[in-house]
């Protein structure tokens, strides 16, 4: 039997695991609000409950950062079917465990564990897209995947809120972890194997994919068996902390909006459940549009024959424009309409930049050490992500978030010279062998 697009296939089931990743993920912040934290921490008052709250989340993306590292390896090592497979797998347990703690140490454990497990589905994106696609097509099919994780953001939090109030949301948890277990069956039965070897693939698929996987300047062909190089040889090329500081620096903007928008639209506009579920999804649809759009700007780019430097630079240059005056603006926004616009815009300008930030190990490196790059340029965005989020819990006033969204800006500055300072040029390293 053989599939035509199989490639397109592939980054179908890889963006609905994202959209599956991101419910599960998003499910805790709604259901915090909803009724765990009045269940459980009766005695404390916003400030309180924020400040635990703040503090789950902060060791939730510590394992996260961790899970990038371990899963861009463990994709690395053991191919991307048996990565996605160990990947959703756990974080789907994580999930349905959820439902049978209680008390900060088990939603500190369950909540590790999940961001453990989901991490995976980042590096093992990238893998897969250097795997099944051509450099061309990579920021689209990188678009397709975020699309994905913003689609999955923007539904999960009306549909959380609906179930939470018609369920408990112990119920809730087991519900949504049913999804993951029932993602493995079409991967395990479509996903058999690199388009190398994999007996679905049509003859000319396999060619289109090998043969535009030949970067500017390679050396070798990007689909022949390579060793991944060591963690001193990749740390020692500006270019890898060029892609490493500019993914810490963009990666906890998007944190933000992940971790804290249900205990924003409570703290600061004083709404119930009801409003969270009106108005908490509107800054996801922002990013879901211009996931697919920082994909189709950067082929557009190509197709008037750019280089990929000028392509790359272009694109992620023009998502920073974007991000920056919107993000002053937010931290005055007057009410909570405007405020979830203007999240909007700057998700659709987050997106349009990351998506082409997440092609550049694959830009810059070939072979085995794509997931490796990305999963350290994963570990430290979260590090720093995780920063931010336990001061938002710990220092900042329960009813004021305007400072955080003025480091937003100073983030995408460094984002810009990260890029343009590090990488003079982005093509395949000459000696990344």
């Amino acid at each position: 039997m053989k599939i035509k697009g199989l490639r397109w296939w592939v980054i179908g089931l890889i963006a609905l695991a994202a959209i599956i990743n991101y419910i599960d993920r998003q499910a805790f912040s709604v259901l915090w609000e909803a009724g765990i934290a009045e269940e459980l921490y009766p005695d404390l008052d916003q400030e309180g409950r924020k400040k635990v709250y703040g503090k789950i989340g902060f060791y939730f993306i510590i394992a996260y950062a961790i899970g990038q590292a371990l899963f861009g390896r463990i994709f690395d090592k053991l191919g991307t079917r048996i990565g996605f497979i160990l990947s959703i797998g756990f974080w789907s347990l994580a999930t349905a465990l959820h439902a049978l703690v209680k008390g900060f140490a088990g939603f500190t454990f369950v909540r590790a564990l999940l961001g453990l497990s989901e991490a995976g589905n980042w590096p093992g994106a990238a893998k897969a897209n250097a795997e099944w696609f051509p450099t061309n097509e990579r920021a689209v099919a990188q678009g397709i995947f975020n699309f994905g994780a913003s689609f999955g953001a923007m539904i999960s939090i009306p549909v959380i809120g609906l179930l939470a109030q018609n369920l408990h949301w112990q119920f809730v948890f087991l519900i949504i972890a049913l999804l993951g277990f029932l993602w493995l069956i079409p991967w395990m039965i479509y996903v058999k194997s690199a388009p190398k070897k994999h007996p679905w693939i049509t003859k000319d698929e396999k060619e289109f994919i090998l043969s535009g996987q030949k970067n500017e300047g390679a050396i070798k062909d990007n689909h022949e068996a390579q060793k991944s190089l060591s963690y001193s040889k990749i740390l020692s090329k500006k270019q890898s902390w060029g892609v490493i500081l500019a993914s810490a620096a963009i990666d906890p903007i998007w944190w933000i909006f992940v971790i804290w928008i249900p205990n924003y639209l409570v703290n600061v506009f004083d709404m119930d459940i009801s409003g969270i579920t009106t108005y908490g999804w509107v800054p996801f649809l922002g990013a879901m549009i211009g996931a697919p759009f920082g994909g189709i700007l950067a082929k557009v780019f190509f197709k008037k024959g750019w280089s990929v430097n000028k392509v790359r630079k272009m694109t992620i240059g023009i998502g920073c424009l974007i991000m920056l005056p919107a993000l002053l603006a937010l931290s005055a926004p007057g009410n909570a309409l405007f405020a979830v616009l203007i999240m909007a815009v700057i998700l659709f300008g987050f997106q349009t930049a990351i998506g082409n930030i997440q092609t550049l190990p694959s830009d810059l490196f070939n072979g085995k050490s794509v997931g490796t790059l990305s999963g350290l340029a994963g570990m430290s965005a979260k590090f720093a992500a995780a920063g931010l989020t336990w001061y938002i819990a710990d220092k900042l006033p329960v009813e004021n978030y305007s400072y955080v969204f003025l480091i937003g800006a100073a983030l995408v500055a460094i984002v810009f010279l990260s890029i343009w300072l590090l990488i003079p040029k982005i093509q395949l390293l000459q000696n990344n062998s």
